[in-house]
């Protein structure tokens, strides 16, 4: 089962590539960082569909089963990184597969606008976006070390059963 994570955040500290970059170390998953990854702003181009970097996104998110997005909450929706990423994609590389949906905020109210904008877009990419969704606020996360508090790694671990589940029932749904 191949999972990809994306980090969908260009900066190159904070917790949303923190938590990243746990996913992927635990759960074993490929990572797509955008804080390392470089794409230009979409402009539509076919020149821009032939760059090394925008080639590679895409060759790793068609190969995946699943997908797991992650975002801080800039001004109500995901970062413009993550989304400029999503527009050098299209249904080929998201029809029917998984997709998980975690958001990182500041606190307070903050991470379910994300979770939304992230949602639509899969909507529109004919992705399965799973029902089961994180906001992970600043307690969720150790201070001073790239690791989550028990409680956010125990929900993290609810996650990740949920969509390997979803997982498995789209692979042997494709089979078919």
């Amino acid at each position: 089962m191949k999972i990809v994570v994306i980090n969908g955040t260009p900066r190159e500290s904070g917790r949303t590539r923190i938590l990243s970059r746990f996913l992927a170390e635990k759960y074993s998953l490929d990572l797509i960082d955008l804080s390392e990854t470089v794409l230009p702003v979409f402009n539509g181009t076919s020149e821009q569909h032939e760059l090394e970097n925008v080639v590679k996104v895409k060759e790793l998110v068609h190969s995946a089963d699943a997908i797991i997005l992650t975002t801080p909450e800039y001004h109500g929706s995901m970062s413009g990184a993550l989304k400029n990423m999503l527009d050098f994609l299209t249904f080929e590389q998201f029809k029917g597969k998984p997709v998980g949906l975690l958001a990182v905020a500041g606190g307070g109210k903050g991470g379910i606008n994300a979770l939304n904008s992230m949602r639509d877009v899969m909507r529109a990419l004919y992705a399965n976006a799973l029902p089961k969704q994180i906001v992970f606020d600043p307690p969720m996360f150790e201070k001073d070390s790239d690791l989550l508090v028990p409680e956010a790694s125990e929900a993290l671990e609810g996650f990740m059963e949920e969509l390997k589940k979803y997982t498995k029932l789209y692979k042997e749904f494709a089979k078919a």
